[in-house]
């Protein structure tokens, strides 16, 4: 009598079946990808039928990219559906300082970075289109600090965006906003420091009519996301770090459809007196590792 029900040496045929040429990686990462997803069609008993919904299911995230003209990233959104992205970006930055200044806690990227982000003035504003209705200006400022030294990292980079009040990018909303409104980069100045003008973040819900949401309706779970301000740190001589900040009061932040949310990425806005700009400010300061530096894992 058999002891497997299918066939014991099928998977290694497979993985087996890759040419010298395979890099040492390409041959680890393509190998375990196989086995694991031959394991999951053996332990399911993956028919026919349900297979071919997920051969769909992958051929609609490619045609909603294309349908969009390349700006929504649909097979990225289900990665944070799914807690992968989150997963990867804990694997990533599990790096921690033997000084007990720890580095800034990294969160997903998410779908809507981009790289054409203009420079614009420390002390500048990102919504270039004008505060939107029921916008909240908040003047958001920090210190970006090197975590082996404490001191200040000059000239590091601060990139941030954000959805506008109605919860849409500018990607999202192109009858409201023009191209990178609410997006900027600040360049630190000698004592680490920048400064800016953004708004209070707004809670969003992922998009209703796409793979994403056919997933989520699967699940029986929420499409929303709670209010977040994205930021990008870098400096040459560092590790950048991508993350999200969210406000402490957000109903979302204990549910979030993509578990981003980390303990001490939630912060406080507090009122702000005495700025015609803004009423609200946020204090963040950002704790950078040096390329290369390990720390204690």
């Amino acid at each position: 009598m058999a002891s497997h029900r299918f066939d014991p040496n099928f998977t290694a045929q497979v993985v087996e079946g890759m040419g010298p040429n395979t890099t040492p990686r390409n041959r680890q990462l393509l190998g375990s990808l196989i086995t694991h997803i031959h394991d999951f069609a053996r332990e399911t008993e993956l028919t026919i039928d349900e297979w071919m919904e997920g051969v769909k299911f992958v051929n609609a995230l490619g045609e909603i990219y294309a349908q969009s003209n390349k700006t929504r990233n649909e097979t990225h959104r289900i990665c944070d559906v799914l807690g992968l992205e989150s997963l990867v970006d804990e694997i990533a930055h599990k790096v921690i300082s033997e000084t007990g200044m720890d580095p800034t806690s990294s969160s997903i990227l998410g779908p809507f970075w981009s790289p054409n982000a203009p420079f614009r003035p420390l002390g500048g504003s990102i919504f270039q289109d004008g505060v939107p209705p029921n916008g909240r200006v908040t003047k958001m400022h920090g210190v970006i600090r090197d975590i082996t030294t404490g001191a200040p990292i000059p000239n590091a980079v601060f990139d941030v965006w954000q959805a506008s009040a109605n919860g849409k990018y500018d990607f999202q909303d192109p009858e409201n906003q023009t191209p990178n409104n609410l997006r900027g980069k600040f360049r630190a100045d000698a004592d680490g420091r920048y400064s800016l003008y953004c708004l209070h973040p707004t809670a969003y819900s992922l998009p209703r009519d796409g793979p994403s949401w056919q997933l989520l309706s699967l699940m029986d779970r929420h499409p929303m996301r709670p209010a977040h301000i994205h930021i990008m740190v870098t400096h040459e001589q560092y590790q950048g770090c991508t993350t999200q900040i969210y406000p402490s009061d957000d109903p979302w932040i204990t549910n979030d459809t993509v578990f981003a949310v980390k303990p001490d990425l939630v912060v406080e806005f507090k009122p702000l007196q005495g700025d015609a700009t803004a009423v609200l400010e946020l204090e963040y300061n950002v704790n950078l590792s040096p390329k290369g530096y390990k720390g204690k894992i």
